[in-house]
C-alpha cells in the first residue's frame, strides 16, 4: 500500500526531528532530508515543510534552496527560517529584531482561514528568531500576529504556500498539532493512513518478500528497539531468526539474566553469551568516550562474528537502527545538523563478516517503535524500559574502566532505579542512570574519615533524547535514595543530582 508522504527540508534547526514527529502523530509519514540534498524524486511527497534555522536569511552565508520543484506545484509550510526565506527573497524585508524574540508568545490577531481553523486570538505558540519579517513577500497575505510579532503568519495568494515565524512543532504552542493538521489534511489533502498495525503489516510482508528462506542473525540489547525489530522478524521468517544476546560486563545489575529470562516468554530463539572478561580487556587504561565507544563497538563485532559464525549459512545481519540514528548519521555528511558523538549502531561492520543488513525500524522514532511494539501485544514492562546507551556503563563511569568501577555503579544504579520504581515515578521519567565521577571526597562514617567516590544522579523528561528537562524529583525521595546509595554501596560517600537540560547538556556524561 501506497501511504502520502510528506518532505520535510532540514536547514539545521534543532527542531526538526520535532516536525517530522509531530506529522507522524497525525498518522502522516514524514522524511526529513538537508535542504541541499532533496530527493531525486519531489513528486513522491504530497506536501513540503521547509524547517527552521540557526543561520539567519541576511547572512552571506545564508542557506539557499532550489524550491523551484516546488513552489507554487506543491503544498509548502515554510517554518521560522523558511518563512523568513520566502520574504527576504521574494519581495519583502527581513531584519534583525530590537529584542530576541524566544519563548511564549499569544496569537493576538487571526484571520479567518483554513489554516487557522479551530485555532482563536490568545492560543499560545513558540518564538525562536532573532530576525523578523518587516515586510511581507509578493501576494502575501497575512494571517496572524502576536503583540511583538505583526508578521506571525501569512500566505501566498495565488499558491498552497503557508509561513509562520513560530514553531509549531514544539509542546509550548499549544495548538500546534490543529496547525500542521490544518495544513497537511484539510489544505493539502494529504491522507493519515500511516498506523501501526499498517506498519506491521506492511514490514512483515516486506520482510517476507525480501528475505525468503534466508537465516538472520540479531544483536539484541534488551532493550526496545532491539526487541521489537525482534517481534517483527520473528512474525516474519520464525525460526530462521537466530538472536544473540551479549552480555558486555556493562550492563545494569542482573540484566543479563533478568532480560534472557523476559525473552523466553516471547518464542524468541536467544542465545546468551558472557563476554564480560572480554570487554573489561578491551577496555583497560581507555579513558576518551570516543576510543571506549570504539573499543566497546570492535570487542562486541569480534564476539557477535565468532557466534554467528557458529550458524550456518546465515545470510542477514538485522539491527535495530531507529530514524534518529538515521538522520544524525547521514547528517554528518553534509547535512546542516551536526553530529554530536558517534552512534553506536549505525554501519561499522567490518568487510570480512559480509552479510546483508536488514533494519525494519530504520523509518521509526523512538516513541513509533513503542507503539509498533504494542499493537503487536508485547509486553508493556520491556516497552516501556528507559532507553540505555550501546555503550551501557562504559560512558557513566568518567575515565578509565575497572571491574570494581563497575561492580559500584551497577550498584549504585540498583538503588536509583529500583527507587524510582518502588516510588511510582518510574514511567514519569524518560531515562535515569547514575554516573560514576572521577573524584574521590573526604567524607565522615561512624568516628572515621572516609575518602570515597562520588556519584551524580540523573533523570529527564523528553520524548526523543533530542530535548530534554532534569526531572525535579520529591526531595524526599532524593534524600532516601542518597541514604540509600551511601548506606548499602560500598565506596560511596557522596551524591549529588544533575539539574542540567539538554540543551546546553547532554543526556550522557560521555
Amino acid at each position: 500500500m501506497q501511504h502520502d508522504k510528506v518532505l520535510i527540508l532540514d536547514f539545521g534547526s534543532q527542531y526538526t526531528q520535532l516536525i517530522a514527529r509531530r506529522v507522524r502523530e497525525l498518522n502522516i509519514y514524514s522524511e526529513i532530508h538537508p535542504f541541499n540534498k532533496p530527493p531525486k524524486n519531489v513528486d513522491d511527497y504530497k506536501a513540503v515543510i521547509l524547517s527552521g534555522s540557526p543561520m539567519s536569511v541576511r547572512s552571506e552565508d545564508a542557506f539557499h534552496p532550489d524550491l523551484s520543484e516546488i513552489r507554487g506545484k506543491k503544498p509548502m509550510l515554510a517554518v521560522c527560517y523558511g518563512a523568513q526565506y520566502l520574504a527576504h527573497f521574494s519581495g519583502g524585508e527581513v531584519a534583525e529584531s530590537n529584542t530576541r524574540e524566544y519563548g511564549r508568545a499569544n496569537l493576538s490577531f487571526v484571520e479567518e482561514d483554513a489554516f487557522f481553523n479551530g485555532i482563536s486570538i490568545g492560543s499560545q505558540v513558540w518564538m525562536s528568531h532573532s530576525d523578523t519579517i518587516k515586510s511581507l513577500p509578493t501576494n502575501g497575505k497575512l494571517l496572524a500576529s502576536t503583540h511583538d510579532v505583526q508578521n506571525a503568519a501569512f500566505k501566498i495568494e495565488g499558491e498552497t504556500t503557508y509561513a509562520i515565524q513560530f514553531h509549531p512543532e514544539v509542546y509550548h504552542s499549544k495548538d500546534g498539532k490543529q496547525l500542521l493538521e490544518n495544513f497537511l489534511v484539510n489544505i493539502a489533502n494529504v491522507n493519515p493512513d500511516w498506523t501501526p498495525n499498517a506498519f506491521v503489516q506492511e514490514t512483515v510482508e516486506d520482510l517476507q518478500a525480501k528475505l525468503g528462506d534466508d537465516k538472520v542473525v540479531l544483536g539484541l540489547s534488551g532493550g526496545v528497539d532491539s526487541s521489537v525489530a525482534a517481534m517483527l522478524l520473528h512474525k516474519a521468517i520464525g525460526k530462521n531468526l537466530y538472536c544473540i544476546f551479549v552480555n558486555n560486563g556493562l550492563l545494569r545489575k542482573n540484566e543479563f539474566s533478568d532480560v534472557l529470562e523476559q525473552y523466553k516468554g516471547m518464542g524468541l530463539n536467544v542465545k546468551g553469551v558472557d563476554a564480560s572478561a572480554h570487554f573489561l580487556d578491551a577496555l583497560a587504561g581507555l579513558s576518551d568516550p570516543e576510543k571506549k565507544r570504539k573499543a566497546i563497538g570492535n570487542a562486541f563485532i569480534e564476539v557477535f562474528d565468532q557466534e554467528a559464525h557458529l550458524i550456518e549459512d546465515v545470510k542477514w545481519l538485522a539491527q535495530g537502527t531507529i530514524y534518529p540514528d538515521v538522520i544524525e548519521s547521514v547528517s554528518a555528511t553534509g547535512g546542516p545538523s551536526a553530529t554530536i558523538k558517534s552512534h553506536h549502531n549505525v554501519g561499522g561492520l567490518p568487510d570480512y563478516m559480509k552479510l546483508k543488513i536488514v533494519e525494519p525500524l530504520r523509518a521509526l522514532f523512538k516513541d513509533e517503535v513503542r507503539r509498533v511494539g504494542t499493537s503487536m501485544g508485547m509486553d508493556k514492562d520491556l516497552l516501556g524500559r528507559h532507553p540505555f546507551p550501546g555503550p551501557g556503563l562504559a560512558i557513566r563511569i568518567l575515565g578509565d574502566i575497572t571491574a570494581e568501577k563497575v561492580r559500584i555503579l551497577q550498584e549504585v544504579d540498583a538503588v536509583f532505579i529500583n527507587g524510582l520504581r518502588d516510588a511510582g515515578l518510574y514511567d514519569k521519567v524518560w531515562q535515569a542512570g547514575a554516573i560514576l565521577l572521577p573524584v574521590n571526597s573526604v567524607g565522615v562514617m561512624g568516628d572515621e574519615r572516609t575518602y570515597e567516590k562520588c556519584v551524580a544522579l540523573r533523570a529527564v523528561e523528553s520524548t526523543d533524547g533530542m530535548t530534554a528537562d532534569w526531572v525535579n524529583l520529591p526531595y524526599e525521595f532524593l534524600q532516601k535514595t542518597s541514604n540509600d546509595i551511601i548506606n548499602k554501596v560500598k565506596g560511596v560517600n557522596r551524591v549529588v543530582y544533575d539539574i542540567s537540560s539538554k540543551p546546553p547538556a547532554t543526556i550522557e556524561w560521555e
